[in-house]
């Protein structure tokens, strides 16, 4: 069973400076939702906020909660973090120089207690495209797709409902950016996964996402479904730049 998540009123300052503004959200189980904005929007600090990787230093307020059947676990708990896993932009400062790629999946396994550790690393690497030769790897040992595909085999190692992703493919090569966006999608399919999704590219987000939330400065700017952004039907001047700013649209396309 997929889990959704409910984020509301979400409130992130680091001393004066407010880097979220009252941010409302909801993502429904299975959905994938994205949230697009320029650098500085505060797009990744609301994906840090809800899996409790916010700075000491900074003060939050608002709620964020599970949605779903049964008993669901507190933000920030350990049950919470088995069922929302993170993926990030980085996928060499993400990975352990010095912890081979077994080490690496069998860690969260040992923090949570989860029995047969061989097969789950072994169906985990299967499962994003890498089989046992990889297992004993170092990161640098592998290619750009190749450790992003490791972290993103980190994230599914619990089993999780939700993935929060942070610009997953922008630092990796076009052509390399595709095969992981295919095998994000792929797994999002079997796995019955929910995605919250970061990215400055709206080609990348409407590939993805079937919502997307579009930020400045921290506050939302407008909501809607990514099949309405393709077709240029939006409300707001400022998705209007963005689509004639980002890659993959064209700027007669945002008149």
């Amino acid at each position: 069973m997929s889990l959704g998540l409910e984020v509301r009123d979400l409130q992130v300052r680091f001393g004066d400076f407010t880097a979220v503004h009252a941010l409302s959200l909801s993502l429904a189980p299975g959905e994938s939702f994205g949230l697009v904005g320029e650098s500085g929007s505060g797009k990744s600090t609301v994906l840090r906020a809800i899996c409790g990787l916010v700075p000491a230093t900074a003060r939050s307020a608002g709620m964020i909660r599970l949605r779903g059947e049964g008993e669901l676990p507190e933000p920030g708990s350990k049950a919470f973090r088995r069922r929302v896993q993170m993926v990030f932009q980085d996928p060499y400062g993400s990975l352990h120089p010095r912890q081979t790629v077994d080490r690496m999946l069998a860690e969260p396994l040992a923090i949570h207690g989860l029995d047969r550790p061989e097969q789950r690393i072994a169906a985990t690497l299967d499962a994003v495209g890498l089989g046992a030769g990889f297992r004993f790897r170092y990161p640098h040992q592998l290619s750009g797709g190749q450790r992003q595909r490791v972290a993103i085999a980190r994230a599914l190692i619990l089993e999780p409902e939700i993935l929060l992703l942070d610009e997953p493919t922008s630092a990796l090569d076009a052509s390399v950016q595709a095969e992981v966006l295919n095998l994000l999608e792929s797994l999002r399919r079997q796995r019955a996964l929910s995605f919250l999704m970061v990215s400055h590219d709206l080609a990348v987000v409407t590939h993805l996402c079937e919502r997307l939330m579009v930020m400045r400065q921290g506050r939302e700017v407008e909501t809607l479904a990514a099949a309405d952004l393709a077709a240029a039907r939006v409300g707001q001047d400022y998705t209007r730049e963005l689509m004639a700013a980002s890659r993959g649209f064209r700027r007669d396309a945002a008149r």
